[in-house]
């Protein structure tokens, strides 16, 4: 993807995917990316996290942040001297809240939907189990996506690891409901002659868990079973959206050894699965001029003769004699310290150089002084981002 950059990504997308190990930046670039979207390109943005941290929200502003998409306040630009063009939107995945949202909309009648809602498993498996969390935030996905509401929207996953099994969890789902596991539990509902193999293992459950737990397993399966067609349909119509021209991602990185490993791996993930990897993002990188010879030059200058350098120079600036000697013991020191921050940022352009293989354009951002905590911190990362020549 020679020449391209993040702003053609996000105008020429309609959805993209921020991925990384946690701590590394991944929110915020998220929310950054979709403020410019919708600061700079006029689009209808909607940014979602399916990481439970609130930090999106609270750099946005937004005090109602839930399942149900909230617009941020043009209001809220005002402090970053921006005027958007577009709008912006945010929402934080509720799993509880989505799973009733998919029963009502694909149980097969009012009977099954009421069925499922007030089984007791189905409680526990929709707002405890892990699973579950990433399976409905692709369904979520779907859903928004096929809506058509949006021009963009821009996704907040969980930490790499995690973030796998958010993509491989539309598969899961299908794989489960056809699996011998699932049959072994609604055995007993839907037949009271057990099979030889099966009888020992409800026997022993039977004991251990009683009779109304296994009872509950079973109906919940049996009624989710009658929404495994639409399972399946939406799985298939997930990965192919995954694999499509309108999906993209975005892997975030700093060049420390343990995120930039896990970058490197989830790089890899994404190829294998034939997904475009449309940039990476490096934060909290050195500046390029570390590595500049002209100041590599005037730091060995500083090493060998700073002290010597010292008198002259301190007379010009009009420095007092024990000035002049405290500027002599600081010259060398500064050289030295310029040249050991030279051999990291030597480093992380090897690192960089190995990560960029696997993605479209490269993005460095580097060290800011202040947290980022509202709109307008959002807009001074993203323009680093937007102005960032590809690697």
């Amino acid at each position: 993807m020679a020449g391209s950059s993040i702003r053609n990504l996000a105008s020429g997308r309609e959805i993209l995917i921020s991925a990384g190990s946690g701590g590394v930046g991944k929110t915020t670039t998220a929310a950054a990316v979709a403020t410019m979207a919708a600061a700079t390109l006029g689009l209808k943005v909607l940014v979602i996290t399916v990481d439970p941290a609130r930090r999106l929200a609270n750099a946005m502003g937004l005090e109602q942040f839930g399942n149900v998409e909230s617009r941020v306040p043009d209001e809220a630009f005002q402090g970053a001297g921006v005027r958007p063009t577009g709008e912006l939107w945010a929402a934080m995945l509720d799993t509880k809240e989505s799973w009733d949202d998919l029963v009502r909309r694909h149980a097969p009648d009012a009977q099954t939907r009421d069925a499922i809602l007030a089984n007791p498993l189905y409680a526990n498996i929709s707002s405890r189990f892990v699973q579950s969390h990433d399976y409905v935030a692709m369904e979520r996905l779907y859903e928004i996506h096929s809506s058509g509401r949006y021009d963009l929207i821009v996704v907040d996953t969980p930490p790499t690891r995690n973030a796998l099994d958010f993509l491989d969890a539309p598969q899961r789902m299908a794989d489960f409901f056809s699996s011998r596991l699932l049959r072994w539990l609604i055995a007993p509902s839907r037949s009271r002659v057990l099979t030889f193999a099966s009888k020992p293992f409800y026997t022993v459950a039977d004991r251990i868990l009683g009779s109304q737990f296994l009872q509950d397993i079973a109906e919940f399966f049996i009624l989710f079973q009658t929404m495994y067609d639409g399972f399946v349909e939406r799985s298939e119509a997930v990965s192919r959206l995954l694999a499509s021209d309108d999906t993209s991602f975005i892997v975030v990185s700093t060049l420390e050894v343990s995120p930039a490993r896990e970058a490197k791996y989830f790089l890899a993930e994404l190829n294998k699965r034939n997904y475009d990897v449309g940039a990476l993002v490096l934060n909290k990188t050195l500046p390029s001029t570390l590595t500049d010879q002209a100041s590599t030059v005037t730091a060995h200058d500083l090493v060998e003769h700073g002290a010597e350098r010292a008198e002259p120079l301190g007379e010009a600036l009009g420095l007092e004699q024990d000035r002049q000697a405290l500027l002599g013991r600081m010259l060398p020191e500064l050289g030295e310290n310029f040249l050991r921050f030279q051999l990291v940022a030597g480093r992380e352009a090897e690192e960089r150089d190995r990560l960029a293989v696997g993605a479209g354009t490269v993005a460095s951002v580097p060290y800011f002084t202040e947290d980022i905590t509202d709109i307008a911190g959002l807009v001074r990362l993203g323009k680093r981002l937007w102005d960032e020549n590809p690697a």
